[in-house]
C-alpha cells in the first residue's frame, strides 16, 4: 500500500523511559522532514477533534549497539537523511544543549541508541538489516 517504510530502531539496551523518550523524539523528527506523513484530523462520534496521526504504519525494531552504528552508516552511505539520537543526548535538558552535545560526535563515535527514517522500502529494508522486532 505504501511506496516508503517508516523504521525506528532503538539500541536493546535502553531502559523502558528511554526507548520512550527516544521512539517520542525520532517521531517528531520524521514529521518534520516529511509532513506527508500526517494525515487528517480525527474525529469522534460526538464530535470532538483530535490530532491527525501518521498516515503509515511506524515498524519499531531493536538492535545491539553494534548493529545501531552499522545501520547509522549504511544510512549515510546511502544518503538517506535520518533522525538520530545518541547517549549523551540524555545528559541534556533541551533542544539547544542537545544540538550542542551532538555536534561533537562524528558518525565513528556517536553512540547512538535510536535512529528513525523514512524512504523508499527496499532501501530501508537494507539499511535496518541486523535489527529486529522490539519486543
Amino acid at each position: 500500500m505504501f511506496d516508503t517504510k517508516l523504521a525506528i530502531v532503538l539500541r536493546e539496551d535502553l531502559a523502558v523511559w528511554q526507548k520512550l523518550n527516544v521512539t517520542a523524539f525520532l517521531a517528531s523528527g520524521i514529521v518534520a522532514q516529511s509532513p506527508d506523513v500526517i494525515g487528517e484530523p480525527y474525529v469522534d462520534a460526538a464530535g470532538n477533534a483530535y490530532n491527525p496521526l501518521s498516515v503509515q504504519p511506524v515498524i519499531v525494531l531493536s538492535a545491539d549497539g553494534e548493529t545501531m552504528a552499522n545501520i547509522h552508516r549504511r544510512s549515510l552511505d546511502r544518503g538517506v537523511k535520518t533522525s538520530l539520537y545518541i547517549e549523551e543526548m540524555f545528559a541534556t535538558g533541551h533542544d539547544e544543549a542537545n544540538r550542542a552535545v551532538f555536534a561533537q560526535f562524528a558518525p565513528p563515535e556517536a553512540k547512538v541508541v535510536g535512529i528513525a527514517l523514512r524512504a523508499d522500502k527496499k532501501i530501508v529494508d537494507k539499511i535496518i538489516k541486523g535489527a529486529r522486532m522490539h519486543g
